[in-house]
């Protein structure tokens, strides 16, 4: 009874979203799960899978490596209609995934009403704008951040650790952010993993799609402009963020590269910090609920590297704030965090880089302008807060709260890790 009522909970909160975006028009339904199943009907009919564009008014082409083009063929063998709602069904089954891994200590705080609690958490948490828009879109980041975080996050997978970060990275290039996570996290045979699944995947697909594999890893990878517009509110990256301030093309190429390799410097350290401070945290327990905040807070901030770093980050790709408010939250005895994590999924909430784009336009001051290029960037810049929040104040609250429960002498010892 209780998992049927948890299932209801979710479906009851989570079916004002769905219902409205299956009836969105026609032209403007799932777009981007039309595109995937476009893809695999090219596989299926023989024809170039980087040439096509889908139905106006979209005309969007297929970005994705041949690896996903050959996933996607079973989409095209069933009807519109009946992939429409069962992708949907599995974008919030997805969720529900990232939302157990990433609020586990809490979950397991709550004992018997687990099942309660993760529905309340799928039904709230559906309502932020990178979720909401995973519906809208018809998208697939939550898959690939559940392969992701349940790669990094299990103790003891029966998989080969890495074997699930190969696959995502196989289907769309940016989770591969993940392989330096593993590397820099001390997880070698992991990353080695990873890198052979998604060679493996690879040279499988040159061996099914031999022209569209050169078609894409010659051509269609280096141009980022078939995604659509990069300057757009939407694309919350670095390069998005810069891109709308309308510079010369060499300086804003420049200032990008510079951004990059300073936030990739300090982020993938951030990461690391956090990783490495779970072996301090509850008495060395990594399945602790210090210890899981800790590994959680790094996964966290690889993931809004992803976004971040590429040169293309829309809004939807920002699904990764799921594990932030999950690692901020850890097992709910903390106040602060709870009330942080709140407020964080307050802002997410609402269309806030869109509001800026109101005062940008002709007839508004320069200082209405400004905020408003600001309030354009809005999750960008809260991205990269975000990996301040958890690299620093997190894990120096992990790190407090355990000296205040008093470290044991071998944790003393490892404390330099975590620097």
């Amino acid at each position: 009874m209780i998992l049927l009522a948890g299932v209801v909970i979710a479906v009851a909160a989570v079916a004002p979203i769905a219902v409205h975006w299956l009836t969105n028009p026609p032209d403007q339904r799932l777009v981007d799960i039309d595109v995937y199943r476009a893809g695999g009907d090219a596989v299926l009919r023989g024809a170039p899978v980087y040439a096509f564009l889908t139905e106006p008014p979209q005309l969007l082409p297929f970005t994705y490596p041949p690896f996903a083009a050959l996933l996607a063929v079973p989409l095209a063998l069933l009807p519109w209609g009946t992939v429409q709602v069962l992708w949907v069904a599995a974008i919030y089954l997805a969720l529900a995934v990232c939302v157990w891994y990433g609020f586990r200590p809490l979950l397991r705080r709550v004992g018997r009403y687990a099942p309660i609690a993760l529905g309340v958490l799928v039904g709230v948490l559906a309502y932020l704008q990178p979720v909401q828009d995973q519906a809208r879109f018809g998208q697939v980041g939550l898959f690939l951040m559940a392969l992701c975080v349940a790669d990094c996050a299990t103790p003891n997978p029966r998989w080969p650790r890495g074997l699930l970060v190969g696959l995502a990275t196989a289907i769309k290039l940016v989770p591969g952010v993940f392989l330096i996570y593993f590397l820099i996290t001390g997880r070698r045979e992991a990353a080695g993993n990873a890198v052979l699944t998604a060679a493996a995947a690879t040279l499988a697909s040159f061996m099914v799609l031999p022209g569209d594999s050169l078609d894409f890893w010659f051509d269609a990878v280096m141009s980022s402009d078939r995604a659509g517009a990069n300057n757009a509110t939407t694309n919350q990256s670095l390069n998005g963020m810069l891109l709308r301030l309308y510079w010369p093309d060499a300086v804003t190429t420049l200032v990008w590269l510079a951004a990059v390799a300073a936030v990739a410097y300090v982020g993938f350290r951030l990461a690391r910090r956090a990783s490495l401070t779970s072996d301090l945290l509850d008495g060395g327990r990594r399945n602790g609920p210090g210890a899981y905040s800790a590994e959680m807070a790094g996964i966290a901030i690889a993931g809004l590297l992803s976004v971040l770093l590429s040169p293309i980050g829309w809004v939807h790709h920002l699904v990764w704030v799921v594990l932030v408010l999950g690692a901020l939250v850890g097992d709910g005895r903390d106040t602060r965090r709870c009330l942080v994590a709140a407020g964080i999924g307050v802002f997410f909430a609402f269309r806030i880089p869109w509001m800026g784009t109101r005062w940008i336009g002709e007839g508004h001051s320069a200082i209405e302008r400004l905020t408003g290029r600001i309030v354009q960037d809005a999750f960008g810049l809260m991205a990269v807060a975000l990996v301040l929040l958890l690299g620093v104040w997190l894990v120096n609250r992990l790190m407090a709260h355990r000296d205040q429960c008093g470290p044991s002498p071998d944790q003393v010892s490892a404390d330099t890790l975590a620097s």
